[in-house]
């Protein structure tokens, strides 16, 4: 089977830097409908067997972008959802910095021993997130393709585990927005990582998504 795990496209709170998390359902930004449709066009010819989303109106709007005609389709799975910055959400990155300093520096060196004041731990978005994608794989077969959409944190925890990364090494490799991972293998046990972070539907090669963590 394949897998086509995509993050969503960016917001106008990605651009200020500001934490979105779970509770603050911002939709996508104009450059973010943009992103969307460059995505839509480079999979235009690319069979789908399945889709899946996050149902955070950012993912949503990027998957139905993406489907097109095809968006029928669509389910939505909350075990895809972004992590729970708890707290933080709503809040600058240049605020957290000043309000909770050691934390917010453990969350950059450490991240896989941080649990987000109110929120959640990468660990525990890891196993929901792994149960999620259980679930939407459920069935398919050898030639069938998936396309899941959530976001940044939880595609990392996601992928950290296909690669067998420890969660402290969850910000080695970047997830710019609408950009596309490709996984494959005889079930989910067995996958490989095929593309990481391709994003050229945006950007040329060696060139630079806008993106930034948090």
């Amino acid at each position: 089977m394949r897998i086509l795990l995509a993050r969503h496209g960016e917001t106008l709170w990605n651009v200020e830097g500001r934490h979105q998390g779970q509770g603050f359902d911002i939709p996508l930004s104009e450059t973010g409908q943009a992103q969307a449709q460059a995505l839509a066009v480079r999979l235009l010819e690319q069979p789908i067997t399945r889709a899946v989303a996050s149902p955070l109106l950012r993912a949503r709007q990027t998957a139905e972008v993406v489907l097109g005609d095809r968006a029928g389709m669509l389910r939505f799975d909350s075990g895809l959802m972004e992590i729970s910055h708890g707290e933080w959400e709503g809040r600058l990155a240049a605020e957290i910095r000043e309000a909770y300093p050691a934390l917010q520096r453990d969350w950059r060196e450490a991240p896989h021993t941080v649990r987000l004041p109110g929120g959640e731990t990468l660990l525990e978005v890891q196993a929901r997130a792994w149960v999620a994608l259980a679930r939407a794989c459920e069935g398919l077969a050898e030639a069938d393709t998936l396309l899941v959409v959530s976001h940044d944190g939880v595609n990392r925890a996601l992928l950290c585990q296909v690669l067998g990364l420890p969660l402290a090494r969850v910000w080695s490799f970047r997830q710019a927005p609408t950009t596309l991972n490709l996984l494959e293998g005889s079930d989910l046990e067995h996958l490989e990582v095929l593309r990481l972070n391709d994003a050229t539907h945006l950007i040329p090669l060696f060139g630079e998504a806008v993106h930034r963590k948090l």
